[in-house]
């Protein structure tokens, strides 16, 4: 996505990744002396956040929690941000379920990308960075939008033969974003911490 289409910084909600009732197992103190944790991806940025939920407050595994303040808010405080080796083994399994709800939730916003990405270098297209879209598919891709925007995930899949299921291409990627701290090119995810 073109820098100035890019969201803003800062995470206004996230989806539970996993809730740690005793926080983590590697803390020096014993469990009842240890705070409740949750991890969490942004709904935004795609930032893993680690957080520390109200007293009183279990959430739900891919729910939806407000973090930028106000009423809604049942997080206390964001403790940290971490990056994809720092999460549980629970949370990774629920990443691609979670990233790819989050893409079907905000269809516009990536819907936008197949309708406006440009070249990125001279011999490569950003519509070739996601998984399984080739010189071929992206030609087709680009073809197609001359004739008019898309206008749904289901009519990019129906316009563009061998193109089936783009949100799960979007997904992927920004899976593959957030595991990959070196990736060259970002265009979901905000820049990976520094450590």
């Amino acid at each position: 996505m073109a820098p100035e289409g890019r969201p803003p910084k800062r995470e206004e909600s996230a989806r539970i990744l996993d809730y740690l009732p005793y926080g983590h197992v590697s803390e020096a103190m014993s469990s009842y002396q240890r705070k409740p944790l949750v991890q969490a991806v942004g709904e935004t940025n795609f930032v893993i956040m680690e957080m520390t939920p109200k007293d009183g407050f279990v959430p739900e595994v891919e729910s939806k929690v407000y973090i930028g303040g106000g009423e809604r808010q049942v997080i206390d405080h964001v403790n940290r941000r971490i990056g994809y080796d720092d999460m549980t083994n629970a949370a990774k399994m629920e990443l691609p379920f979670v990233i790819q709800k989050i893409v079907l939730d905000n269809e516009d916003r990536y819907l936008r990308f197949f309708n406006q990405a440009g070249p990125i270098t001279t011999r490569m297209h950003a519509l070739e960075l996601l998984p399984g879209i080739g010189k071929k598919l992206m030609w087709s891709v680009l073809k197609e939008r001359k004739g008019g925007p898309f206008k749904s995930f289901q009519d990019l899949a129906e316009r563009v033969k061998g193109l089936h299921n783009p949100e799960k291409l979007i997904a992927k990627r920004v899976e593959d974003e957030l595991v990959d701290d070196r990736i060259k090119y970002r265009i979901f995810t905000a820049d990976p911490r520094r450590r």
